[in-house]
């Protein structure tokens, strides 16, 4: 299958820029400022068309012959593009595949004698390909590196000239062989001195892949990344469908016409809940945390970021392939959701501003491509925010100067940084779950082994229904907003507890006497006993930090779904939530809450049956709390 495209040369060489429809509108300082308030997602899980709009004129008015037009660009932007223009040629490029696809792509070749290094860019999932993130190129170019950015295979809409041809292949064998055709047109376009990866989302576990297996790649920056494919689809016995959904719906087209028949089969049987063994294996070789091993015989230096709140990727299986990685790596973890931290400052709404999740991938570059000594050697592997730690106050619009009823950021969440991720976690606090909770009270977290009423007790709930108990309002939208300083406010009192169970600690005491109660770090584990009226049971698991108004924050979650069961049998099951990194102040409550649904999974829970949860003395139930 054949996207139809714009009359290019078939060798590679630079081709006329046929143009991005619609972006010869001129942008302001308030279009730049409300992109950058807005965030990159709309709701539904779109891009934002503002933001689309801003990274296609932004690209259109580099590309164009002769430079800006007057008035084109805000100041800032046009003296950058200026710079740039100045110091390197941009070019839009058709790069053949060697089973004769073109990929579209884009490239600013530095002009200064060289050799320089160069950074290959393979665009995110979506279907605007490389026209997203013009502020990444040019602060590569601006740091001397010559930039190659492509669009994956399938990827795009026709007629859009940062579309490329044939089928997405879901970081398969042909992208990991498009990836290296791309460094074989670097190579020959550029003569670098070095060749490094920058991907964001699909693009950074392709970066890890083509790593993997071409060792030509000196250094990997991989953002809003995976390491587990298998993981981040199915696990617990639990699909992630929203996840699913929205990427079949980014890819810019039907679903027939942007996969070929395998690949569809696989998300059909994914999508219907059957033979998910098979989809395991086909994620599991499309999964950088697969091929570990060949990463370590290069010794490939890789960077990666992502976010405690991660609605596409979730942490667990980051942090899982980063620990299993023996070479220089780095791992920071943010407040928010996918690409919610990287987001504006890869389309480059405020050219020349501090950026800490840019700034610290591009000095990994600077460090392992050019040989910069600028500290990275010291770097601990592991660094990550402390949720909403952050301090805050009302915004206004950037416009109209108005309240908009949200927050704004004035001082940044804490930072922590650890040698390794073993670090994080320096101890656990084991609390027991009692069985009070008849007429649809709650029961209690207490230390295990400390109360008798921990262990003997059944408890039950009508399964199916969907509580206020939710992992997010929206998938990366709720995430936006926590990174800009306006978490999700749950109020416990809306769960219902006909179809949940909730259990409380008493006010926490800081053993020290200071503001916190519990530094929660890293990766949480629970225990409970099931028995269903049906064969199956589906479970989710929500840890919530709870203010004395019965207000609360989101701690993290994450669901597993019990099968074979029969009513007069307990089944026990354990398993981890996400990692997080968490103070709960002095004086507010731990609370889980147990449901059975979540709008961003597929569940085993059939609507009004009957789910009983447990404590028998030989498998008390718990929550293993991690503390640092």
């Amino acid at each position: 299958m054949h996207v139809p495209q714009p009359s290019s040369t078939t060798d590679g060489s630079s081709e006329e820029f046929p143009g991005f429809p619609g972006s010869g509108a001129a942008l302001t300082e308030a279009d730049a400022d409300r992109v950058a308030a807005d965030g990159l997602w709309a709701s539904g899980g779109t891009v934002h068309p503002e933001a689309v709009r801003f990274g296609q004129t932004v690209l259109a008015v580099l590309l164009t012959d002769g430079g800006p037009a007057a008035g084109a660009l805000p100041a800032g932007l046009a003296e950058q593009v200026a710079r740039v223009r100045g110091l390197a040629l941009p070019a839009h490029h058709r790069i053949e595949t060697t089973d004769g696809l073109r990929l579209s792509a884009f490239s600013l070749r530095l002009l200064a004698p060289g050799p320089h290094p160069l950074v290959v860019v393979p665009s995110g999932w979506t279907p605007f390909g490389w026209g997203l993130f013009p502020g990444l190129y040019m602060a590569l170019a601006l740091r001397g590196y010559h930039v190659l950015a492509y669009t994956p295979r399938g990827l795009g809409i026709p007629g859009l000239p940062t579309t490329s041809e044939g089928y997405v292949d879901v970081a398969g064998p042909h992208d990991v062989a498009d990836g290296s055709t791309v460094v074989d047109f670097g190579i020959e376009r550029f003569a670098p001195a070095v060749t490094g990866f920058l991907g964001e989302s699909y693009g950074s576990g392709i970066s890890q892949l083509v790593a993997a297996h071409d060792e030509r790649v000196a250094a990997v920056v991989a953002l809003s990344t995976w390491g587990n494919l298998a993981t981040s689809l199915y696990e617990n016995r639990t699909r992630h469908l929203a996840a699913v959904k929205a990427l079949i719906g980014f890819t810019g087209g039907p679903v027939e016409e942007k996969f070929d028949e395998e690949n569809r089969r696989v998300l059909d049987d994914f999508l219907n809940d059957r033979n998910l063994d098979a989809v395991v294996r086909w994620a599991e070789r499309r999964s950088p945390e697969t091929y570990t091993d060949l990463t370590d015989d290069h010794g490939t230096p890789t960077f990666f970021s992502n976010t405690w709140h991660e609605s596409l990727f979730a942490v667990n299986e980051v942090v899982d392939a980063f620990d299993r990685l023996r070479v220089p790596k780095r791992l920071n973890l943010w407040i928010g959701d996918h690409a919610a931290p990287e987001g504006v400052g890869l389309l480059g709404t405020a050219p020349g501003a501090p950026d800490p999740v840019l700034d610290e991938a591009y000095a990994w570059l600077d460090h392992h491509l050019k040989g910069e000594r600028n500290g990275v050697e010291e770097w601990d592997e592991v660094c990550g925010q402390v949720m909403f730690t952050y301090v805050t106050e009302p915004a206004t619009d950037p416009v109209t100067g108005r309240p908009t009823g949200a927050r704004r950021i004035v001082e940044p969440a804490v930072r922590e940084s650890r040698p390794t991720w073993r670090d994080v976690t320096v101890g656990h606090e084991v609390l027991g779950l009692t069985g009070e909770g008849a007429g649809g009270t709650d029961g209690r977290l207490v230390p295990a082994g400390e109360d008798a009423a921990t262990t003997g007790w059944r408890r039950t709930f009508l399964a199916g229904v969907d509580t206020e108990a939710t992992a997010m309002g929206e998938p990366l939208r709720t995430g936006q907003a926590e990174w800009r300083g306006n978490p999700k406010i749950y109020d416990i009192r809306k769960i219902d507890r006909r179809h949940a169970l909730a259990w409380t600690t008493a006010p926490l005491v800081p053993a020290d006497g200071g503001p916190v109660g519990r530094r929660v770090r890293g990766v949480p584990r629970l225990r409970l006993t099931v028995r269903s009226t049906v064969s199956a049971a589906g479970l989710i698991a929500h840890l919530f930090d709870v203010a004395e108004d019965d207000t609360a924050r989101i701690i993290t979650h994450e669901p597993l779904n019990a099968y074979d069961l029969t009513p007069d049998r307990d089944t026990t099951v354990t398993w981890r939530l996400q990692a997080a990194a968490y103070d709960i102040p002095a004086g507010h409550r731990l609370m889980l809450v147990v449901d059975s649904k979540d709008p961003l999974y597929g569940d085993a829970s059939v609507t009004w049956t009957q789910t009983e949860l447990g404590s028998p003395a030989e498998a008390s139930s718990f929550l293993e709390l991690p503390l640092g």
